[in-house]
């Protein structure tokens, strides 16, 4: 038995460019990772099969789960002759802009590497993990970086300062797809790449809040007016910095004070049935 675990992912930037040839948009955005975590376990079976086991009434366990898909691909792509019985312990909220997805398909693609002795690098499985996903590259590594072209393009970063994380996901779900279709480039947004890699290489946490910023949240914004209220509520009770994750729906708060985030914590708890007080990881 092998054993992995995902990180949730959260963005502390993200920046749309220009739509590709592809149909995808080529992006520029910096994350990080927060212990908020799914688990995972991995046996082979005898026969090819592939079989999910999770105890979650609104996540797949057939090939619309990326942790099948990533399974299919690592047998097809690897041409290996065994199966896999893939468990997944699940903390992470589904369809939330945290990655939760990505993160356990990243995980299952380690674990069967591990599983099957393939001895592949961690490059490796993230070039080939795009194929199925543009934030798999990210949590092949879990490392804060900032992200490129369709998510491809990795270059890591410092760790950001040690600070609480409150995440509140408010009970609706978001088409990421449908926010970038929406999505018009020719009106202005600004986000802080820049000032965000500086507030990392000098481990500045106040720099760090002041460069939060997310193309795609006014947009999930004008789709979902309770983001802003969540955002707006953090922000009123002491927050020292908040922004919508990746597509939406979570929003999350920083503090560097536990009380001050139990503060923030109990403020949204009421308006949200998925609030999580975790830490910042990266």
């Amino acid at each position: 038995m092998i054993y992995e675990t995902a990180p949730a992912k959260i963005n502390f930037t993200l920046d749309t460019l220009l739509k590709r040839n592809d149909g995808y948009h080529e992006i520029e955005m910096i994350m990080t990772t927060v212990d908020l975590n799914d688990r995972l376990s991995f046996q082979k079976r005898k026969d090819k099969k592939i079989v999910v086991d999770i105890e979650h009434n609104y996540v797949p366990n057939n090939n619309k789960n990326l942790a099948y898909k990533a399974a299919e691909l690592m047998l097809n792509h690897y041409h290996i002759k065994e199966g896999v019985t893939i468990t997944i312990d699940k903390d992470i909220p589904v369809s939330a802009g945290l990655a939760g997805g990505s993160a356990d398909a990243a995980a299952t693609m380690r674990g069967m590497n591990r599983l099957f002795e393939l001895g592949q690098s961690l490059d490796d499985l993230s070039a080939l993990g795009i194929e199925i996903g543009t934030d798999i590259p990210f949590c092949i590594f879990n490392q804060t970086a900032i992200c490129t072209g369709r998510g491809e393009c990795i270059t890591f970063l410092d760790k950001p300062p040690s600070a609480w994380v409150v995440l509140a996901k408010p009970d609706i779900g978001i088409s990421s797809p449908e926010v970038f279709k929406a999505l018009d480039l020719n009106k202005k947004h600004i986000v802080h790449n820049d000032l965000c890699k500086s507030a990392l290489k000098l481990n500045d946490y106040d720099m760090l809040c002041k460069s939060l910023s997310n193309r795609l949240e006014p947009i999930s914004i004008s789709m979902h007016p309770e983001i802003k209220k969540i955002k707006d509520n953090m922000m009123q009770c002491g927050a020292d910095g908040a922004l919508m994750s990746g597509s939406g729906p979570t929003v999350y708060a920083l503090a560097q004070k536990e009380r001050q985030a139990k503060n923030i914590y109990n403020a949204v708890n009421g308006c949200c049935n998925e609030v999580y007080l975790v830490r910042l990881l990266g």
